[in-house]
């Protein structure tokens, strides 16, 4: 059975990503390894057995486009709205709480945010599938 160890996204500032994820998710360095043409930084706190890879390619100018593929990623946290006025007095710009439902029925609370790089992500209240 597979496991899956890590997610990848292609930053343009090292310093500037690892801060945001530092700030916004309590995210810090596992590791780093820096080669000729690119530098791979993970991330990854106590929570976590997955890690978010960093990966900054040294001849990158232009911010990154993500195309039309690119959806999410998802965190889970124990209290979202609690989160969500946190990142409001971070400065880290979290846009509206939404009270999911299906069927009628509650299914998710979240927001979404944008990382430096214009990645979007999840934040949900953890409860039911969102584990």
């Amino acid at each position: 059975m597979a496991k899956i160890i890590h997610t990848m996204l292609r930053v343009l500032d090292e310093g500037r990503s690892v801060d945001f994820y530092r700030k916004a998710f309590g995210l810090e360095v596992a590791n780093r390894m820096d080669f000729d043409s690119f530098t791979l930084v993970y991330l990854r706190n106590d929570e976590n057995d997955v890690e978010l890879e960093l990966t900054i390619n040294k001849d990158q100018k232009e911010p990154y486009t993500h195309g039309n593929a690119y959806g999410h990623i998802a965190v889970a946290v124990d209290d979202v709205a609690a989160e969500h006025a946190r990142f409001e007095r971070e400065g880290l710009e979290p846009r509206k709480l939404i009270d999911m439902k299906h069927d009628g029925k509650p299914l998710a609370k979240l927001f979404f945010i944008t990382d430096p790089d214009g990645y979007e992500i999840e934040v949900l209240q953890k409860q039911g599938r969102y584990q």
